[in-house]
This record gives C-alpha cells, sequence and structure tokens, in this order.
C-alpha cells in the first residue's frame, strides 16, 4: 500500500514550498560570540533550510515563503536565497520605516561548539516582517491552486514567532490539503521563543492544533514532549542513553492521538561532547518503524541545520521512493554530511549521502 499518494511532477510548478523566517546568520567561526571580532554571514532558516536541501543537493524545484523589511540587509539574504537555487517570487517585502521601529529582518548569531561547550544560539528577531504575517496576507489559492506544489512544509519555529503565525499556518496547510498537496511538519521546539508567551502550555496548544492538518510530522523526543504531551519512557534526563523500544511505544501514541498521520519520523541524538554525537533517526509509516543507518560517534563541526537536513533527505526520499526505510536512511545520511560543514544549510551532493547510506568510508576522493 502506498504510504503517500504525491502529486504527478508535471501536474505542479514546484516539488516543495516552505513557509518560515529566513534570517541573517552571524557565525564567530571557531569563536565566541562575546568576544569575537569578525563574523561570517549566512542565511538560515528552520523550515526554509529544508527546501534549499532539496535544491541543491537533490535538484528539486522548490519556492519559499516568507517576507522581508525591504532593505539591504533584506536584499542580502535575498541573494543568499537566491545562490541556493530557491525560488524567491514568493516573498512578501515590506517597506523599511528606516530604523525596525514597525519592520525589521531578523539577525542569528550562531556559536557551533566544540567539545565540552556546546552550540550556542542568540537570536535577535523581533518586529521581523515574517513574524507580522497574518492570515490573508498570502494568496495560498494562487500557490497551490494555480502554480501547484507537490510538497508543502512548515514549522514550529515559524508557528512560535507570535500570535498570528499559527493562523497562517493552519490557513496555508488547509489550503494545500485542499489541492492534494502533501504536507510535513518539523516541531522543532525552541524553548527560548515559547518561554514568554506561555511556555510549554501554549507551545502544545498551537501544535496540537496545527497537527490534525498534517502528513508526515517530523521532531525529537523534546520535540513531541514539548509541543505534543508524548513522552518517551527510559530515556534519562541528559539523553546520554536512547531507549528505542520507548520511542516507538511513544510513536504508537502519536499516531492513535492522530490518525492523519501518515508517517511519523524522529531523529535520535546522543551527544557525547559538542563535537562527537551518536546520530540515527527512525521513521514509522503503514503501521511499521524502520529505523536508519547509525553514525556512531559522529564528528560534528556544526550541528546546526541537522534536524533540517534530515528532513530534506526524508521528504525526497518519500516523494521518490515512496519507501519509509529508503527515506529515513536519506534523512540520516544527509544529516550526518550537513553537520560536516558550517553554517545552517546544506552543502553535500546526492552522491555523497547515496555513497554515506551504501557504508561509503571518508576515505580521499582524487
Amino acid at each position: 500500500m502506498p504510504i503517500l499518494n504525491v502529486k504527478p511532477k508535471e501536474s505542479c510548478k514546484y516539488d516543495c514550498i516552505s513557509l518560515g523566517e529566513i534570517m541573517l546568520r552571524l557565525d564567530p567561526g571557531e569563536g565566541r560570540i562575546k568576544t569575537a571580532r569578525e563574523f561570517k554571514a549566512w542565511e538560515g532558516g528552520g523550515e526554509y533550510n529544508v527546501s534549499r536541501g532539496l535544491r541543491k543537493c537533490f535538484h528539486m524545484d522548490v519556492g519559499v515563503v516568507t517576507a522581508f523589511a525591504d532593505n539591504e540587509v533584506g536584499r542580502l539574504v535575498e541573494d543568499f536565497i537566491m545562490q541556493g537555487g530557491v525560488d524567491v517570487s514568493l516573498i512578501k517585502w515590506i517597506p523599511y520605516d528606516g530604523i525596525g521601529r514597525n519592520v525589521r529582518n531578523g539577525l542569528n548569531f550562531t556559536e557551533r561548539g566544540y567539545g565540552v561547550r556546546g552550540a550556542l544560539g542568540v537570536s535577535d528577531r523581533g518586529n521581523t516582517a515574517a513574524s507580522q504575517l497574518k492570515k490573508g496576507d498570502i494568496d495560498w489559492e494562487y500557490i497551490f491552486g494555480k502554480l501547484g506544489s507537490r510538497w508543502f512544509h512548515t514549522g514550529g519555529i515559524f508557528a512560535a514567532l507570535s500570535d498570528t503565525t499559527p493562523d497562517v499556518v493552519i490557513e496555508a496547510v488547509q489550503i494545500a490539503k485542499k489541492y492534494g498537496t502533501i504536507v510535513s511538519y518539523d516541531l522543532n521546539y525552541r524553548p527560548s521563543l515559547w518561554s514568554h508567551i506561555g511556555g510549554k502550555a501554549r507551545a502544545q496548544e498551537v501544535n496540537k492544533e496545527i497537527a490534525k492538518y498534517i502528513d508526515v510530522m517530523i521532531g525529537n523526543e523534546e520535540d513531541f514532549t514539548a509541543c505534543l504531551g508524548f513522552e518517551v519512557e527510559g530515556n534519562d534526563e541528559n539523553l546520554k542513553e536512547l531507549n528505542l523500544d520507548g520511542y516507538k511505544k511513544m510513536i504508537n501514541q502519536v499516531v492513535k492521538a492522530y490518525p492523519n498521520f501518515k508517517v511519523v519520523a524522529t531523529t535520535l541524538r546522543t551527544v557525547k561532547s559538542a563535537t562527537i554525537n551518536d546520530w540515527s533517526a527512525i521513521c514509522w509509516a503503514n503501521g511499521e518503524v524502520y529505523k536508519a543507518n547509525e553514525y556512531d560517534s559522529l564528528e560534528i563541526l556544526d550541528r546546526v541545520g541537522g534536524g533540517d537536513s534530515f528532513a530534506s533527505g526524508l521528504v525526497y526520499g518519500l516523494i521518490t521512493t515512496d519507501d519509509a526505510l529508503k527515506a529515513v536512511n536519506y534523512g540520516a545520511a544527509h544529516g550526518a554530511l550537513a553537520m560536516t560543514t558550517a553554517g545552517d544549510t546544506s552543502m553535500a551532493s546526492l552522491k555523497e549521502v547515496e555513497n554515506l547510506m551504501k557504508g561509503g568510508s571518508a576515505r580521499v576522493q582524487r
């Protein structure tokens, strides 16, 4: 039995559209934010990173729906997006007031972490154009009904940005479903986004409502606990060891609560240090749980965006193979490779992903 009925490519302009905020990431490299004298600039956003990975690694046709203040910082981020091959025609541009009093673009300062020092992110995203999007601002009927997209991806970061963004998500997913578009959602719980607007209680209120419309739900153990209220039995508090049976029990509870879920995927990460993680993933589909290859003691340069790259590999695998085991392995391999390079977004190639899936080594290629 097919897992998903993805629309044929010839019927749609896009393979995937993502909805989310995209920020300018300022990276101090091997140093610290608080002592930096220079930063490297990248673009990044939890939802956008998925579409970008689908374009750059997996050669799919993608677009992004977001909003920017129309100034030089916004145009810089747009330039990064264009370099990633993502269509920018659906971006909403808001006139800039000269100060940022009414609208501005978000900045994300992120340290990579090393050894005993964990990665650290400091977001500066108040009054951003994307956070002020509200229901009715985007012509979803045109996007899904006229242009067409086989897949739509969004997530819990965008939903946490303001009181209006959850309504934008629900409006988008309802219209996507109307036109037969598959909808995926990455819970992506960020405590800092929810802490001053109701904490986990508000996160659950928002995400439980959105979950009713989702086909493919993605997250890690903290995401499912904080956003949907499901516990993983047998995990220790610091996640030094992961109880796989506990994950399987949790997923079974999740799909009973949300029978609309056709796929549930969760990454498995054990943090030995900021630089050494055990990494894998599992995926539920058609009543079965499939486990990806294990990447034990994976050496990490920059972990930020690893989960997003997992999601893009999973989406690619589901669209092209409709095989849950292959899809979760595409996701795990792509996520692993993405964490070996700097920045939020993937620099991996499809050839590298498939070589790693087959057990390929890190021997030099000449």
